[in-house]
């Protein structure tokens, strides 16, 4: 323990005592609030106001710092803590007095607790709160302040929802339930100054405590991510892409993916040159997407409106802020994948060397440069020069390819559909080279000229004869590098360059090890037969991996040609073959005769072949764990139970299946997607309808649907007593062409996508904007109980399904 630091704040506190005769203190006023966030959870709001001058410390506090704010409740069996208490944004300062970063609050701050109530009859939850809080001059001792929050008088968060601001019409009827129209993100907009033609514009998020705002970067499969566009005049152009602040990540158990997001407030810049004078003005438009932990918004679009007569003073230095932030965000974001790309790169690398390209040339250029030099240290120096030529040449070419494409150009490339279909012909095409159907050379006029250079000596010509070796083994290495550099345009950035470092890096080190260590050459196997057997290994894997890129276009297109029983049948032919080859059941064109299998082929046919039979039960619906990275997912296939496979609870038959409907995966519940003729097909067979708003990218439908759906009783009345109709608010199918319908909450717009028209009804419908939302109606559209939400307890769900179908029979 620092004593120094202890003492000055016992030696304040002392002080502070003396002045106890004349004044008493009181700078902090605590008030309490509680806001009902669901029918069982509910917001402890602790409201701290502030005397001038006085400052009161954050929750978290550096050891031997000032005493931090703390928060203790008195628990009982009648509720339970929902993660920590959260607190405002606050002011970091560099305290001279205690040595440290101290993050504070003056004027006010807020606290916040969620609970989530067991006991109905819950009315008064009391905890305590100590602080400490000083001047410029002073500190207080610790302070003990009781608390009390009164359940029975919490106003629900519905209460204070706006509606303005999304457009509701105020003549709206609401169809049963309470009205909550949610508005978790409130947008504003400025402008800053940079120089007399460029600006920078800022667009903040001030984001309701308890939600998330998702990241401009998110994986496919993930949820909708933020996105701008801008409405430019001419003399108006975009310099670079918006950036965006570092924000936090985690793990989605759900999307089974690391997410991005951002609590509390953010901001946006994007750079802008503005060339014509006169512009005043410049609008735009956000759509974001945003969940807390029970649901979430449909994707949202909010205009933009940035003044350029009122900006910020000019600022020397603000430029440079621009820049540096942006550098440092993608740093965060993407240095854990350029390492893994030159991990691969590089692994890549040492497979090359064992190609028939590239691993007799090792002891064929390690004896020439120690013997055409005069010392070994000359021949070691020589063979260093040859190999560091090497990664210059391809680091050469992976810049050259960044620079060519554009360091963000090349993410945007590869998840884009059509680049994927180009990946994967590409792909294909490098698998039956190295399969022996053909080479991909290089023109033999380039070798040429690359050996003419050689012969001139010196650096140059070291440097030349490694181009040479580039050059004669591209055969082999071409396809390698193309891979390399197809999978690190996924990652965008300066991703190929450390591709290339990484594989270079592995091709060159032998060269400087066996010119320093000669001797190890005569420990390095014979060329042979098995070096035409690694690339065909090669070939097979490429080929398995040219189908990913496949998939991912057909995910994104939903075409639903290579659904998962598809994928994985093609890669058990793909492995399954590659394990005869192995076992030399099959030969292919260049392969040497195989008089035996040697030991190390022998254990790799049976990895392989083990990997083939491992991946057989997913045909059937095993999950595949190892590899869920690369088939599509479960819900993405012909039969999610497996082929020939059907569950309970009365599942219809593929014949059964009605005009306009389909079996909702993983469950096999006759769904249908659109209101009009699920409604038709409800009145035709007697049942009533469950409206089911919901998202591809919604959290909580899935774990609703994969937590709740599948307790058997819920999934009987899902499958047989209800016509379930799943309304898709972010579902991205467009309008044909010139029949978008009228935006009723944005007057003079147009509807953009199915998503937006499901999303509109709900909220002009229901006057509520989250999902999951659930409804149980009768034929006349009216509704049969209260409508839900998400609702994790499985009891209450499936009486809330009893009691709506009940109301319906009677």
């Amino acid at each position: 323990m620092d004593f120094k630091k202890v003492f000055l704040l016992c030696l304040l506190a002392f002080c502070f005592s003396f002045n106890l005769y004349s004044q008493v203190f009181d700078p902090v006023k605590w008030e309490t609030k509680v806001e009902k966030v669901s029918d069982t959870e509910y917001d402890l709001i602790s409201t701290a106001t502030i005397d001038a001058g006085w400052h009161l410390y954050s929750q978290n506090v550096p050891e031997n710092g000032p005493i931090p704010t703390g928060f203790s409740f008195t628990e009982n069996d009648s509720f339970e803590l929902v993660g920590e208490t959260t607190e405002d944004e606050g002011e970091i300062v560099d305290d001279p007095v205690f040595e440290m970063k101290i993050k504070f609050f003056d004027h006010k701050a807020e606290f916040v607790q969620r609970i989530k109530v067991l006991n109905n009859e819950l009315s008064l939850v009391e905890g305590e709160v100590e602080f400490m809080v000083c001047d410029d001059q002073r500190c207080l001792p610790p302070t003990f302040i009781d608390l009390q929050f009164n359940i029975k008088d919490a106003k629900g968060v519905e209460d204070d929802a706006p509606q303005l601001s999304l457009g509701l019409p105020s003549s709206t009827n609401v169809v049963g339930g309470t009205p909550r129209i949610l508005e978790p993100v409130k947008w504003s907009t400025s402008v800053e100054k940079i120089s007399d033609s460029e600006f920078v514009l800022v667009t903040s998020a001030t984001i309701d405590n308890g939600w998330k705002l998702y990241s401009q970067s998110v994986d496919e499969g993930g949820p909708i991510p933020t996105s701008f566009e801008y409405t430019l005049k001419d003399g108006v152009e975009l310099d670079g892409n918006t950036v965006e602040e570092k924000g936090e990540k985690s793990l989605d158990k759900v999307f089974d993916m690391e997410i991005k997001y951002f609590k509390t407030k953010t901001n946006f810049r994007q750079k802008i040159k503005v060339v014509n004078v006169d512009i005043a003005s410049v609008t735009g438009e956000v759509s974001f997407m945003a969940c807390d932990d029970v649901e979430c918004l449909a994707p949202t679009y909010v205009d933009l409106n940035f003044d350029l007569t009122s900006t910020t003073a000019e600022t020397k230095g603000i430029d440079d802020k621009y820049e540096s932030g942006t550098a440092d965000s993608e740093e965060e974001d993407s240095s854990r994948g350029l390492w893994s790309i030159f991990i691969i790169a590089f692994l890549s690398g040492f497979v090359a060397l064992l190609t028939p390209c590239v691993f007799p040339m090792i002891p064929m250029t390690v004896s020439f440069f120690i013997k055409q030099s005069q010392s070994k240290a000359r021949g070691i120096r020589n063979a260093v020069i040859y190999g560091l030529s090497i990664v210059v040449i391809y680091v050469l070419l992976g810049t050259i390819i960044t620079a060519i494409f554009g360091a963000d150009a090349l993410n945007a490339l590869a998840t884009n559909v059509w680049f994927n279909v180009i990946f994967f012909i590409l792909l294909v095409v490098f698998a039956i080279s190295f399969l022996g159907a053909f080479e991909i050379v290089l023109p033999n006029s380039w070798a040429n000229k690359a050996d003419k250079q050689a012969d001139r000596g010196g650096l140059l010509g070291i440097f030349f004869m490694a181009l040479a070796l580039a050059i004669v083994s591209f055969s082999c290495t071409g396809p390698i590098v193309g891979t390399i550099l197809v999978e690190a345009a996924s990652k965008g950035g300066v991703a190929p360059v450390i591709g290339m470092l990484g594989f270079s890096s592995a091709i060159a080190l032998p060269f400087a090890l066996f010119a320093a260590f000669p001797g190890w050459l005569n420990s390095l196997p014979k060329s042979g037969g098995w070096l035409n057997t690694v690339k065909v290994v090669l070939g097979f894997l490429e080929l398995a991996l040219a189908f990913k890129f496949l998939s991912q276009a057909d995910l994104v297109l939903q075409l639903h040609f290579l659904e998962r029983e598809v994928f994985i049948a093609i890669w058990i032919a793909i492995f399954g073959t590659l394990s005869l080859y192995l076992f030399g059941k099959i030969q292919l064109p260049h392969d040497s005769p195989l008089k035996h299998i040697s030991v190390g082929r022998l254990l790799l046919g049976l990895l392989t072949l083990t990997f083939t039979i491992y991946m057989i039960p997913g045909l059937w619906g095993a999950p595949l764990k190892i590899i869920s990275a690369f088939p599509p997912p479960l819900d993405y296939s012909e039969s999610p139970y497996g082929v020939g496979n059907s569950r309970g609870g009365g599942a219809a038959s593929t014949t059964d299946i009605p005009e306009g409907a389909h079996l909702l995966a993983p469950h096999d519940i006759l769904a249908f997607n659109d209101y009009e003729t699920g409604l038709a097909y409800a009145k035709k067979v007697g049942k009533p309808v469950m409206l089911d708003f919901t998202g591809w990218a919604c959290v909580n439908c899935r774990k609703m649907e994969q937590n709740v759906w599948v307790d058997p009783s819920v999934l009987s009345h899902l499958k047989n007593d209800i016509v379930l109709i799943s309304l898709y608010v972010d579902e991205q199918i467009d309008f044909p062409e010139g029949e978008a319908p009228d935006s009723k909450l944005r007057p003079g717009k147009k509807l953009r996508n199915v998503g937006q028209k499901w999303s509109e009804f709900q909220t002009i419908r229901y006057k509520t904007n989250t999902q999951p939302y659930y409804v149980l109606m009768d034929h006349n559209e009216e509704n049969l109980n209260e409508p839900t939400a998400y609702t994790p307890n499985i009891d209450e769900y499936d009486a809330w399904l009893k009691e709506g179908i009940g109301n319906f029979k009677d």
